[in-house]
């Protein structure tokens, strides 16, 4: 933690109320929620906006430049309404990705920030914020349970199984923010998992930098297939669901594919970002893999887990990258008939290999290239998404809409990652959020699908 200013609150935590923001990825969700978790038990209020908060706490994301720089805009824009709004003095905390990236010029840049906490300091969250104010919280306070630095509400819930990365792709700057690659223990993520089903979420959705291998840093090595099943155990009395998202190429381990198909609990989504698939491409990228390969692997995971679907996520522009193996990602994308693809352009992440390479393609080159990627993927998305039409299938409800007719129930399939990929409305019936229905898919637009409740 690196504070610079403080300001001086003669109070309690009680009496304080934390504004929180968050920015990025889901991995960024689940470690602001683990800060408001910590500083809900110290004794500290939440604000809903600016004009009822005594601190704002800003969770950042720097996996791209345009992430870093949303980051610092939310941060003025944040210090200028307050200033708007008449809160004098409010201090901003600035925590995650931008401080772990560029944590010592950021104090003489951004003045307007009382504190910078980096990613892998955010438990020491309650001094923090306490200095800030110049307050004292009990040293007493007994220490939490893992499972217990959680505040989630709703019926789905990312459970964080690793840290950082030991991948070192030439366009990453992941190793360099969020440090080395380490498996969470499975005594962590069961007892989270295990509090949270209590609390009455239904689905898990396993997240981290690189999934598929966790557990092989431990002395006693583990597998991610076994952690599968020790989750699906824990959730089993709750009819519980389990996602996996983010599994590279390498982690689909023949008893990954077993256990996805054997374990109901295990949904089978299957989320590989193959970021491209020619092999030229994939070794300047620092990445391994070729296009048979891949080929071989999704025809392997389609033949031995009939219905899954398939989600990826593919770059365009990387440096060097030629017309031909642009063409050649377009193609491949198209043949294997993907539900759900994620599309970037390149983007040169200061302090990352790519970033000093030859040959950068052009900016308008890269979006075009990025742009016909992307007409791709939603034709094949719209089309993936209306298969499901007809299908009877469980919803879990994630919120209640005021629509034209009425309140209308949102929610999300199996085959819909929360967040990701789209909702299913429901335009008529009672139900509250977190609850589990059985709906009839009736049509589509886009990524959404319209439903009609089915009666027991």
């Amino acid at each position: 933690m690196d504070s610079h200013s403080s300001t001086s609150i003669t109070a309690s935590p009680k009496d304080i109320r934390v504004l929180y923001i968050t920015l990025g990825c889901a991995k960024n969700e689940v470690d602001t929620d683990r800060m408001r978790s910590l500083l809900g038990h110290a004794g500290f209020g939440e604000a809903e906006g600016v004009g009822d908060a005594d601190i704002a706490l800003i969770n950042t994301c720097s996996f791209l430049a345009s992430a870093t720089s949303e980051s610092i805009e939310t941060t003025l824009e944040l210090a200028e309404e307050a200033t708007e709004e008449g809160v004098r003095g409010l201090p901003i905390v600035m925590c995650g990705c931008v401080p772990s990236r560029y944590g010592d010029d950021l104090p003489e840049q951004l003045p307007e920030v009382a504190a910078f906490v980096k990613a892998d300091d955010e438990d020491s969250i309650v001094s923090v914020v306490s200095q800030v104010l110049g307050i004292d919280v009990a040293s007493g306070t007994a220490p939490l349970d893992a499972g217990a630095l959680r505040t989630i509400e709703g019926a789905s819930a990312y459970v964080k199984i690793s840290e950082g990365c030991d991948r070192f792709c030439a366009f990453c700057a992941i190793p360099y923010i969020r440090g080395r690659y380490h498996s969470r223990s499975a005594e962590e993520i069961l007892s989270e998992v295990r509090m949270l089903a209590e609390g009455g979420v239904r689905e898990f959705v396993l997240i981290g930098q690189d999934t598929g291998i966790w557990g092989h840093d431990f002395k006693e090595k583990k597998s991610l297939a076994w952690l599968l099943r020790q989750v699906a155990e824990a959730v089993r009395p709750y009819h519980g669901w389990i996602r996996v998202l983010y599994l590279q190429p390498e982690g689909m381990t023949d008893e990954l594919i077993e256990t996805i198909r054997d374990v109901d609990e295990v949904l089978p989504y299957i989320d590989i970002p193959i970021q491209h698939c020619c092999e030229s491409v994939l070794k300047r990228m620092g990445r391994s893999g070729s296009e048979e390969e891949l080929r071989m692997l999704f025809a392997r995971l389609r033949r031995e887990i009939p219905g899954m679907v398939l989600r990826t996520t593919g770059m365009a522009g990387f440096p060097g990258e030629t017309d031909d193996e642009a063409e050649e990602l377009l193609d491949f994308i198209k043949e294997e008939e993907f539900d759900y693809t994620s599309v970037f352009a390149y983007s040169p992440e200061e302090g990352t290999r790519a970033a000093e390479m030859a040959d950068q393609v052009p900016d308008d080159i890269k979006m075009e290239r990025t742009q016909r990627l992307v007409d791709l993927a939603e034709q094949m998305g719209f089309s993936a998404t209306a298969k499901h039409i007809g299908e009877v299938v469980d919803v879990i409800v994630d919120g209640i809409e005021e629509g034209e007719g009425g309140p209308e129930l949102i929610g999300h399939a199996w085959f819909q990652a929360p967040d990701s990929d789209g909702a299913v409305h429901i335009e008529s019936g009672e139900a509250a959020v977190g609850d589990i229905v059985r709906v009839r898919l009736v049509d589509s637009f886009c990524y959404e699908l319209v439903g009609e409740l089915v009666g027991d």
